[in-house]
Formats: C-alpha cells, structure tokens, sequence
C-alpha cells in the first residue's frame, strides 16, 4: 500500500511555497508537487485527489500499461486550461535516478527515449507532472517493434448517438471471435469504444495494421449502414473503425485512464454483457466502487493471447478481390500499394481535366 506524508517545499526563490505529498510506492518516494492544484474545476478534483483514483485502480491500470513505453499527455493548468496541454514523448532530463525509459524509434526515423511504466511509481511519476490520461504504446520494453496488442477504436461521427457504438461493437465481437481472437472492450471516456486483442508480438506494426483493416473492413461489410473504414472525414457517416490506430506511434487513453474532460469519465474495461452502457456514469467518482466490488472485468486479457493469421488470410482475399491499401496518416511515408492521399473533393479527376 502507498503511504503518504506531506511535507513544506522550499521555493527557489527562498522561502516556503505550497506543500507536497511524498508517496512511498515500490519502495520509492515519489513526489508529488502542488497536490492541493484543481485539475477539475467542475468537480474541484485536485491532483492528489486524481493521483488517489489511480491508486484505488492500480492493479487494472498496471494490466494496460504495465512495461509500456508511453507519451505524456501534459495538462500542467487542468482541464480548464486546454490551451497548455501538450504531448511530450522524451522523458526530461531531470528525473529521479530510478525512471524506467525505453528507446523507440517513430515513422520519421527519429527516435526518443520514453517513460515505461513498470509500476505505481512510474504511473504516480507520470501523474506529478500533469498527465491526466496514460498514452502507452501497443508494445512492451522488451520488443518495442512488434505489438503484442491489436486495438480497434470505434469512433462515431458527429451527431451519432453512442448506441450506435454500442450495436457495433459486438459484431467487432463476433468477427474476432470467428479468427480465433478474443476482444476486450473498454469504454473510451468520451463517445467512443475501445476494444482491445492481445497477440503474439511476431507482427510488425504495418502487419498487425494490415490485419485490423480487413477487421474493419468485416465489420463494414456487415453493418454497412451503420459502420464505416472511410479515413476522410467528408466521406464518413455512421461508427468509423479506425484501422490507423495500429500504425507505428499511434496511441490510445489505456484501461481505467481519466480523461481529460470536465465530467472527469473514465476509459473503463467492461464485460459484453454490460452493453449498452452509459459511459457518462463511468468517471472518478463511481468507478473505484465498481473496481471494489466487482475486480477489474478487463484483467483476463493477458491469459487470451491469439495469432493474426486468420484475419491475415481475410486480408490476403480481400487483395486478391483488389480491395488494397487504405490511406495512412498524414506523418507516415507514402506506401507503394496506398491510394491517393487526398480528399476525395480535392482530388484531380482526369477525365474531366481533359475536358
């Protein structure tokens, strides 16, 4: 258990500034700067009282992000601040002697050293220094080039209700179900639902990207009025299936992460049986209760672990049928198989050019 003592902080200016907490975690003190700062005006939640949620949550939270190399999404003012957030995915130079990094390289060729999160400290470490929500990438310290985690993101289109979500997610079910995979889901905090796969980690990240396509693309052709793949935004309606997700550097709000809105929601782990589900009732105040009393729903993922073969074969019918790539996100090199990278309405149409 964390124990926690609070002590005066020297200024740099001389003088006594603000309190802060000292949090004996992993046989570690972790400091925690300004824990009395509100980092949810709405609910007057302070950092401390942000960093006690975590810790009410932590065996779930470690389940998402345990040995992960992560981005820190920065709120350093609060959520009233947006305009001061920002990602930072190089951990500072000054930092406690005991910080776990790991090297990752990006699309770019660039590489950074990044924070792991290899327990409550790192997690608490992360937290001090304004991160609200945890950002891990889909791969472990041990082998940062192959994930070991396929992750499908089920993003509604403005004006689309969440039961919509909620009625595509179990064919994303069933279609895992049918390749020998098992998905997790998880609300996302805001209008969205994750649904987490975990995998051998034997695919690069184009590949475990190539079989999360042909998942979506599944699932497309069976609610095609409801579920789309369509990356431009102008030609989306319905649930769009973000197969980008599992690119190289891209990254998602992992399992029991507060996200970064007034009402404080929760990206929470939820069984099938639970959809649908109000994610509005899923935030810092409810959920440590239902951890409690019920365990992390989501904790069994490590113990399913599948093969992507299947969904590679399904990837390999659609080609031979001549369904090829789909665009990727704007930072990465354009693929030699990918189509057009431009809107749809700006693209030039040489039949009429000639006219």
């Amino acid at each position: 258990m964390a124990t926690c003592h609070r002590r005066p902080r020297l200024d740099i200016l001389g003088g006594m500034a603000g309190a802060q907490e000292i949090l004996d975690l992993d046989d570690r003190e972790v400091r925690v700067s300004n824990p009395d700062k509100v980092f949810f005006p709405a609910g007057g939640i302070t950092k401390m009282a942000l960093i006690r949620y975590y810790l009410s949550v932590m065996p779930g939270v470690l389940v998402g992000c345990h040995m992960r190399p992560s981005t820190l999404y920065r709120w350093p003012n609060g959520v009233g601040a947006p305009d001061d957030a920002f990602f930072q995915k190089r951990v500072p130079k000054h930092r406690p002697e005991w910080l776990e990094t790991e090297t990752v390289t990006f699309p770019s060729g660039r590489s950074a050293e990044m924070l792991v999160m290899a327990d409550a400290a790192h997690v608490v470490w992360a937290l001090n220094t304004g991160a609200i929500d945890l950002n891990p990438w889909p791969v472990r310290r041990t082998d940062v080039d192959h994930p070991d985690e396929l992750r499908v993101d089920l993003d509604p289109t403005p004006g689309i209700p969440y039961s919509d979500v909620c009625a595509v997610a179990p064919v994303v079910r069933d279609v895992l179900d049918e390749h020998g995979l098992r998905g997790w889901p998880k609300t996302s905090g805001k209008r969205g639902m994750h649904i987490y796969v975990r995998i051998e980690p034997r695919w690069s990240f184009t590949e475990v990207r190539r079989a999360a396509l042909a998942l979506a693309r599944e699932v497309e052709r069976r609610m095609p009025d409801v579920a789309t793949t369509a990356w431009w935004k102008e030609e989306r309606r319905g649930v769009f299936v973000d197969y980008n997700q599992n690119a190289r550097d891209r990254t998602i709000a992992s399992a029991y992460s507060v996200r970064p809105v007034a009402d404080a929601t929760v990206s929470c782990p939820l069984a099938w049986e639970e959809l649908p589900v109000d994610p509005a009732e899923l935030t810092v105040a409810t959920v440590p209760q239902r951890f409690a009393e019920g365990g992390d729903v989501g904790g069994g993922i490590d113990a399913h672990v599948g093969s992507l073969d299947a969904l590679h074969d399904l990837a390999y019918r659609d080609e031979h049928e001549g369904l090829g790539d789909a665009p990727w996100p704007p930072h990465f090199a354009k693929g030699a198989k990918e189509p057009k990278r431009v809107q749809p309405s700006r693209a030039r149409h040489p039949a009429k050019d000639a006219e």
